[in-house]
């Protein structure tokens, strides 16, 4: 079941959609109390020491409020494109209005795919790592990584039908956490004078180093960009009650295992994690079991989070134009090969590398930090634009760029200890969305139109000479001229010059990549009634293209209106009222020799082509039929070479 799909369910409430939201948005942040606690302590590089917990968890409860419930649940859920969330659909709200906002969106979304290879490890090792407490040498990576297999192996078949289990499953997790965290309170009920924010207070500013503590506090609330990011599967209104669930639980499962920290003030861990420690030993197996369970789903939701953001980027022109695939009618519900492996080798690596969680928590929290102040740019952007009060922008800005600033600086103590590695992996995001996009307007900004209308005649005059053969009685061209009459040079070459194509209708289609996610029209231009027709399609940036279908279907819907004859011209065929053959052709350009570039230009436009002999090509894209398509290879002069001194020879 999904909910909130369309803006006018945006704030509805159901039970269906709140077990929804508990299922496919609170795994990471719900996961986190089985390494936020253990990691403060480790941190302190001492034994427990009470002064630590309850300033830690002074801390952690201030960060859920401030960061997490205050920010996002509160501020940035508002932010809806048309019912959907993100950072590139936050971008998508405010482009128009600034080029600059490109950077924060680049930064924010290659930070967020970076954190989707570190939270399927760190969670579930975390959760597996609980084994030790009842058979102290098992060897958990071999464990870890047969789960992230069979994990990234389902992908494929889609995860509706597991899914349903996700809800449920997350109850249990949560209602875990939320009694033996409650047992445990119970046992010292004064542990609840940890919610003072002087605690907080004493531990970042007079405890020795403890504003470097911040890196592993912020842990709690790593999760928080997926309440954003999910808002269009499960809605405002289910997601705003349902954290209110939530974070009770976590509240309370952290209170707990601080009053068992306290307990054993002046000992070391020695790795025991405060958790299982507060399960009594005969539940312990079913408590990992629980916790494992959790784990997977939060992998699952980052997976999944990962496929939305590639598609996303795609159609802004961040990212290659690689294939997708819809495994089940589930909405939002897809599947993107190429990413699924490069997660799935970047999960690996991680738990080859770090091999515990313990020092996974030195990676984790950097670059999603990078996210959420990406994000605080552009809401801040956003408040500015809707015309909120300028001194309700500013406070915003200033409170939460001080608050993650913090955090970033916290987190930046962490980069020789394993943070590189999630910066690097965000580095390499980063330079292929730059390659992209730039990419993307050089060739559009060198791209010679031509008016269509010139060459009406043309067209008739070649579509009725029987003395060149019959190319096919329906030829498309795809196009990327956005105006409806006008026409690349080079589709015109390619009819007249390359080899003369006479067709009986020449159809020309543009698909345009709306700001609205799931808007479906189309323009229709008819330059020559049955010879030239020019179709615009403009679709929202998470509609799948399947050009195929849609070109059908608007054919279908002109044939109704008597707008076009689509009967075949071949005289056997005619009387027999038979639709004649349709054609494709798309045109693949290719890096012309014959060019006089910038250093800046070569690099892009040599990274371009170099990625782009690993894509499939832009007929896959289109959604097109392999056997009614060809694809024409077009050099890409981007500047010709003028400065060329021939000298004849007599």
């Amino acid at each position: 079941m999904e909910v909130g799909n369309h803006p006018q369910h945006i704030n509805k409430v159901t039970a269906g959609g709140l077990l929804v939201a508990l299922g496919i948005i609170y795994g990471d942040i719900g996961t986190s109390p089985l390494y936020v606690m253990e990691a403060l302590i480790k941190e302190t590089k001492q034994n427990i020491d009470p002064t630590v917990v309850l300033g830690a968890l002074s801390c952690v409860f201030w960060t859920l409020t401030l960061q997490t419930t205050l920010k996002y649940v509160i501020l940035i859920l508002r932010a809806d494109n048309r019912g959907e969330g993100g950072i590139f659909a936050l971008y998508a709200l405010v482009r128009r209005h600034a080029k600059w906002l490109t950077i924060p969106a680049m930064i924010g979304g290659a930070t967020l795919l970076a954190d989707g290879i570190i939270t399927p490890p760190i969670s579930i090792s975390s959760a597996i790592e609980g084994l030790r407490a009842i058979y102290p040498d098992i060897e958990t990576v071999p464990i870890v990584i047969t789960i992230l297999t069979f994990l990234f192996l389902i992908q494929v078949f889609g995860t509706s039908t597991i899914g349903k289990a996700f809800g449920p499953i997350m109850s249990i997790w949560f209602g875990m956490l939320a009694t033996f965290g409650a047992i445990w309170i119970a046992k010292d009920v004064s542990i609840i004078r940890a919610i003072n924010p002087v605690y907080a207070y004493r531990l970042l500013a007079e405890y020795p180093h403890g504003f470097w503590l911040l890196g592993a506090v912020f842990l709690c609330t790593t999760g928080a960009e997926a309440l954003y990011s999910d808002l269009g599967h499960c809605g405002r209104g289910n997601i705003r009650v349902s954290w209110v669930f939530v974070k009770i639980c976590l509240i309370l499962q952290y209170f707990g295992q601080g009053n068992w920290l306290i307990a054993h003030a002046g000992e070391a861990l020695n790795g025991r994690k405060p958790i299982y420690e507060l399960m009594p030993e005969w539940f312990l197996i079913i408590g990992i079991l629980i916790a494992t369970s959790a784990a997977v789903i939060a992998s699952q939701a980052l997976i999944t989070g990962s496929f939305t953001l590639i598609s996303e980027a795609i159609r802004l022109n961040f990212w290659p134009k690689v294939q997708i695939r819809y495994p089940s009618l589930q909405k939002g519900q897809i599947y993107v090969s190429s990413v699924n492996w490069l997660l799935y080798a970047g999960c690996v690596g991680i738990v080859l590398y770090f091999r515990e969680s313990g020092k996974m928590e030195a990676a984790y929290g950097l670059a999603i930090t990078l996210t959420m102040l990406m994000t605080t740019l552009l809401m801040s952007y956003y408040l500015y634009v809707k015309r909120f009060a300028p001194w309700g922008v500013v406070l915003f800005l200033v409170v939460y760029i001080t608050l993650e600033g913090g955090f970033l600086v916290a987190n930046l103590a962490k980069f020789a200890h394993g943070g590189w590695v999630s910066l690097l992996i965000s580095g390499v995001i980063i330079s292929v969305m730059v390659i992209w996009y730039n990419s993307f307007y050089i060739k559009q900004s060198l791209t010679e139109y031509v008016k269509l209308d010139r060459y009406i005649d043309d067209l008739k005059a070649l579509s009725s000479d029987f003395t060149i053969p019959k190319y096919a009685t329906h030829l498309v061209f795809m196009s990327n001229a956005s105006r409806l009459t006008e026409i690349e040079s080079k589709v015109i070459y390619s009819i007249f010059e390359k080899r003369p194509k006479r067709a009986d209708i020449y159809w020309f289609v543009h698909v345009e990549i709306t700001d609205e996610p799931y808007s479906m029209e189309y323009k229709v231009h008819i330059l020559e009634p049955d010879d030239v027709i020019k179709i615009n399609f403009y679709l929202g940036f998470r509609v799948e293209q399947k050009i195929n279908l849609y070109l059908r279907k608007v054919i279908e819907e002109m044939v109704k209106n008597k707008e076009v004859d689509v009967t075949s011209r071949y005289e056997s065929f005619n009387k027999q009222n038979r639709i004649g053959d349709f054609r494709f052709v798309v045109l693949e350009k290719y890096l012309s020799i014959e060019n006089d570039l910038s250093l800046f230009e070569q690099v892009i436009m040599k990274a371009h082509f170099f990625i782009k002999n690993f894509i499939p090509g832009e007929d896959k894209w289109f959604g097109l039929e392999a056997s009614a398509v060809k694809i024409e290879k077009v050099p890409l002069v981007i500047q010709p070479v003028e400065s060329v001194h021939l000298k004849r020879r007599y």
